[in-house]
């Protein structure tokens, strides 16, 4: 019994012994702990005390400029072109769909509304790896940490700078509610291919607002963060399937989904194709002429800054431009034949994907080209598909105009083709014009340029303005950066100079021929014998009918009965540089260097009623809060406002204008209306006949045409309208023994015109006091009767109106050696 207590005893001894040395270890191990833990705060503290002076203030997110792109904007509200090498559209929370927080937040940051900022489960594994030797650097951030790092510091994977993340996302979630935190990073976090935010995200990858997107689209997006230049689906679909199923997987792992709905999103095709912003407007000239201005004048920042640029520009108008330049262009280009396909494949490519997508991507759609390969040729049709996978036939409608172009320098041409083999092969690529009724036409990019520019004469204001067939092909704006010789269409300002020297409408000048030393000009040198584009001379010839016909001798002659020197100084009134005005007889016939917006600035002087208006394309800029910031007032033409009201033709034309907005007169309102009678004429009878096609009694202008058919010209207005069309090489070479102005540049303007004009009453200037109006023989210029045999009713200035019994017969007709030299300036001859 003794033994049995005593061994009772021992083992309650021994258990208690084992007892307490449990509790010293428990204890210790206790101690140890808080002592790690306390070192680690300290550890925390003293970094944060070490690393403070480098962390931003949380404020610092209120104060970054967000990047937002510059955006140009027609004058009634059509987005035109987004500029900017990131693309940022911000949002405000509510415009976020559920989806698209959903699909983030499982992602990136599910317990996002449960932690202070920093999620320490996850930091301390990624501090465990981190410090482990050999182990890869792993994140273990949280959504307020990503936007700490990505919004202001570096993504230097460093223990140093996940430190400063950590202590400058504790200071977000103190600063910012959790709303304000997400939808920042929302707004910001970079999706690849220059989008930043989802908002930039959804327009580029799906063409859609953000609150348009699917759970597919959404899980898409919200799968990029992680490596956003390599999983976005333009760079690899795969990579964008893979990180949208993982999304998928993780909102049906938290609930957000079933998997029904993953299902079905999981089958959701994945396209390759980049978006842009959605442009309403095809202006693209017009918007990088506003780039390049407002760049000039707010510096690098106004790509990024925010800044709205509402241009001039009347979308309706724009639109009629497009179509006139593309349609007019591609007509001149089918008349010259077919230079072949952009490229010819192998037609074994065509069952290769990637090598198809390549294909298509080196020839993008051009101007209203759009691009097609040929899958199949028949007798006299082709099968065709387009990028988008979609196939049709063209008929043999569509090709029969494609003779060979042997030679294009010559231009001659090969036989006209008899079957679609003729024109077409498997593999070819190919462009086709869009034509009504879904139909197309084969074309090609045309190797011909050409531009339009039209003004509102009022004021200037660029209605419409095309400098090319395609910007993307070529930046080369022919309309404010195309010096080239106007031709005949520079005459009117020549004329109206004439007018102002006692010359009239019913003056008679000898075409006959003339021989000038040195080209017309003062140095010497060869002979030069100028003629009219007819070859032939007309003798005796009316003022009106000089300009009418395009008479190049009457206009030599006139220039100089004029005086060279009164003339250019004259013609430098309507806004032309000196290297429009060269100073000898060859500036009657347009040899000087001038662009269509100066030729339609020049030509708004008449539509106006005399003033020079400056040409301006910015109506207002506005900053990214929506403040204006600019707005431009231009100098308006009222040639009518010193005129008083009841005396005025029309008192509804001496609107007042304050005199400090008063564009100024470059010539008289009379000048302005006699030159309008007399271009009026051109298109009723003279050059640009085809233009009765219109309908309409209010038009006036003048075609042009250039020595070898360099440069075809028309440039046309009424009081509404002053628009200036010009056709030729940018690498100058004739058109063509058929092409001139009337033809090759007038389709164009008449396009433009219908539909700009389209259920517009008529409006041309009122007659202006000073100007007469009488019967004059066509024969001799000198007062006639009404009904009288060759009679016309003509109009003059006031002060140069023949008078009752004088008499101006083609005998004494103005010629070179007829001239009164009271009117000329010999020292110019």
């Amino acid at each position: 019994m003794h033994r049995g207590a005593d061994g009772s005893k021992e083992q309650v001894a021994h258990l208690a012994k084992s007892s307490n040395v449990l509790t010293k270890v428990t204890g210790a191990v206790v101690a140890a702990l808080l002592s790690l833990a306390l070192l680690v705060l300290l550890g925390f503290a003293g970094a944060y005390q070490y690393l403070a002076p480098e962390i931003p203030e949380a404020d610092a997110l209120r104060t970054i400029k967000t990047q937002v792109p510059l955006r140009v904007y027609s004058r009634d509200g059509k987005l035109m072109a987004q500029i900017g090498e990131q693309r940022r559209i911000p949002l405000q929370w509510e415009e976020f769909p559920p989806v698209v927080v959903d699909a983030f937040l499982a992602a990136e940051d599910d317990r996002f509304f449960e932690h202070p900022g920093v999620d320490w489960q996850g930091l301390v594994r990624a501090l465990a790896a981190n410090v482990t030797p050999g182990a890869r650097l792993q994140g273990g951030g949280t959504i307020t940490m990503q936007l700490a790092r990505n919004t202001v510091l570096t993504s230097e994977r460093t223990l140093r700078r996940k430190l400063k993340e950590v202590f400058l996302a504790l200071r977000l979630e103190r600063s910012f509610s959790k709303r304000e935190i997400l939808t920042l990073y929302l707004n910001r976090i970079f999706l690849g291919q220059r989008a930043d935010g989802g908002g930039a995200a959804a327009e580029v990858y799906f063409d859609k607002h953000v609150r348009d997107l699917s759970l597919a689209e959404a899980a898409l997006l919200a799968g990029l963060p992680r490596a956003p230049s390599h999983d976005n689906p333009v760079a690899s679909v795969e990579r964008a399937r893979e990180r949208r199923s993982y999304v998928l997987r993780r909102m049906v792992e938290i609930g957000k989904i079933d998997q029904a709905q993953r299902d079905a999103a999981e089958s959701v095709p994945i396209s390759s194709r980049m978006h842009g912003p959605i442009v309403e407007l095809d202006a693209s000239y017009v918007a990088e002429m506003a780039r390049a201005e407002m760049v000039r004048r707010y510096g690098p920042e106004a790509l990024t800054a925010g800044y709205t640029v509402y241009t001039t520009v009347d979308s309706r108008l724009q639109q009629a431009a497009n179509l006139a330049t593309w349609r007019a262009v591609l007509e001149y280009d089918r008349r010259h034949g077919y230079r072949g396909p952009a490229e010819r494949l192998d037609p074994a490519a065509l069952r290769d994907e990637a090598a198809l997508t390549q294909a298509f991507r080196r020839h993008p759609n051009r101007g209203s080209l759009v691009t097609a390969v040929v899958t199949g040729v028949a007798d006299r049709s082709a099968e065709v598909m387009r990028r988008n996978g979609m196939s049709f036939t063209l008929d043999w409608d569509a090709m029969a105009w494609a003779r060979p172009s042997l030679d294009p320098l010559k231009d001659s041409m090969g036989p006209a083709p008899k079957s679609a083999h003729d024109v077409l092969a498997v593999g070819h690529m190919v462009y086709l014009e869009p034509l009504p009724e879904n139909r197309f036409r084969l074309a090609q990019v045309p190797a011909v340029a050409g531009a339009l520019v039209a003004l509102a004469p009022a004021d200037g204001a660029n209605d419409s303005l095309v400098g090319g067939f395609d910007l993307g092909a070529s930046k080369y704006s022919r309309v404010t950066q195309a010096q080239r010789q106007p031709g005949s269409a520079f005459k009117p300002f020549l004329y109206s100079a004439a007018l102002e020297r006692g010359f009239t409408p019913a003056t008679l000048v000898n075409d006959a021929p003339i021989v000038l030393p040195g080209g017309g000009g003062a140095d010497g040198g060869e002979e030069w014998r100028p003629q009219n584009i007819t070859r032939k001379f007309y003798g005796p010839t009316p003022v009106r009918e000089g300009l009418v016909r395009s008479r190049n001798l009457v206009s030599i002659r006139l220039l100089r009965g004029a005086g060279i020197g009164f003339v250019t100084r004259y013609i430098a009134g309507f806004g032309f540089s000196p290297a429009a005005l060269p100073a000898n007889l060859t500036l009657a016939l347009g040899t000087g260097q001038v662009t269509p917006l100066e030729m339609a600035r020049g030509f708004a002087g008449f539509a106006n009623g005399g003033a020079l208006v400056t040409p301006y394309f910015i109506d207002s800029v506005r900053d990214l809060a929506g403040r204006e910031i600019f707005r431009t007032q231009p100098l308006r033409a009222c040639s009518l406002c010193d005129v008083a009201a009841d005396s005025a033709p029309d008192p509804s034309a001496t609107a007042p204008v304050p005199p400090e907005l008063r564009a100024p007169q470059a010539i008289t309102p009379a000048n302005a209306f006699v030159m309008t009678v007399l271009m009026s004429d051109v298109i009723q009878r003279g050059t640009a006949t085809r233009a009765l096609s219109l309908g309409r009694r209010d038009l006036a202008g003048k075609t042009g045409t250039t020595s070898a058919r360099r440069d075809t010209w028309i440039v046309g207005f009424n009081a509404d309208q002053a628009a200036a069309v010009w056709q030729g090489f940018d690498q100058e070479r004739p058109l063509g023994d058929q092409e001139e102005g009337g033809k090759t540049a007038l389709p164009m303007w008449i396009y433009y015109m219908e539909q700009a004009l389209r259920d517009r009453p008529e409006h041309r200037q009122p007659e202006p006091p000073g100007v007469v109006r009488m019967w004059v023989s066509r024969e001799t210029g000198a007062p006639t009767r009404a009904g009288a045999p060759g009679a016309l009713f003509e109009s003059f200035i006031e002060q140069y109106a023949p008078q009752p019994g004088t008499v101006d017969s083609g005998d004494e007709s103005v010629d070179a050696e007829t001239v009164d030299p009271a009117t000329t300036d010999d020292s110019l001859f």
